[in-house]
């Protein structure tokens, strides 16, 4: 009877530390999104008070300067339809990253609730209008999000897609490591080229992972 009981005991006392641990690895899994998230928003107030480092056009005047540039020409590209509406949020963008088997799509509005669904659009000009398109997106492991992003290298491609100028294939030509009050990747300055930049936390959230591309000229 003693062992019993003292069997018993030992079992409750495993179960018990196993549902501590669960419940632990919980609240740190809740509080890195917590943080990460944080920081993404961090990163856009930095933007908006950053006005030194960071062309603030609307976009309706980087859409002006298209249309001034000869860039509303909309037969240039191969055209595919996609989507406008992804889980009750409007789209602005397929975004398709061949070397990490990524296929996702671009949210219109950048808010907190937007980022748990998808990437969104972070900053300056619409998708494929000469610009810096800035796309931002958590690293989560959800298929759709930007937890692979460290993995690319210089050379690989981008491809965005959208329902007005059609499809561009973009390539990386520099990736940066930089600290949150960096805002110098959301520079909308590109010499009347088109341009994407992808924007993620890395792994610790401390810091945040910058991958550049610039359309490919035939």
């Amino acid at each position: 009877m003693y062992r019993n009981k003292k069997k018993k005991n030992k079992t409750k006392f495993l179960v018990n530390s196993l549902l501590i641990i669960l419940i632990l690895i919980l609240l740190i899994w809740l509080s890195i999104q917590k943080h990460e998230e944080d920081m993404i928003n961090k990163i856009a107030n930095s933007a908006s008070l950053e006005g030194d480092f960071v062309n603030t056009k609307s976009t309706k005047e980087l859409e002006n300067e298209n249309s001034k540039n000869g860039n509303s020409e909309k037969s240039e590209y191969p055209k595919e339809k996609i989507i406008e509406e992804y889980k009750g949020y409007k789209v602005e963008a397929k975004l398709q990253i061949p070397e990490i088997s990524l296929e996702t799509y671009v949210l219109k509005e950048f808010s907190s609730n937007a980022l748990n669904i998808s990437v969104t659009k972070f900053w300056g000009a619409n998708a494929n209008c000469i610009g810096n398109f800035c796309i931002a997106g958590h690293n989560f492991k959800n298929s759709n999000m930007f937890h692979n992003l460290k993995k690319l290298n210089i050379g690989d491609k981008i491809i965005i897609t959208d329902n007005n100028i059609g499809k561009i294939e973009y390539q990386i030509y520099q990736i940066d490591i930089v600290l949150p009050a960096d805002v110098d990747c959301l520079d909308q300055e590109t010499n009347g080229k088109r341009t994407v930049t992808l924007i993620t936390c890395t792994n610790d959230s401390a810091k945040r992972i910058i991958v550049k591309a610039k359309e490919i000229k035939e």
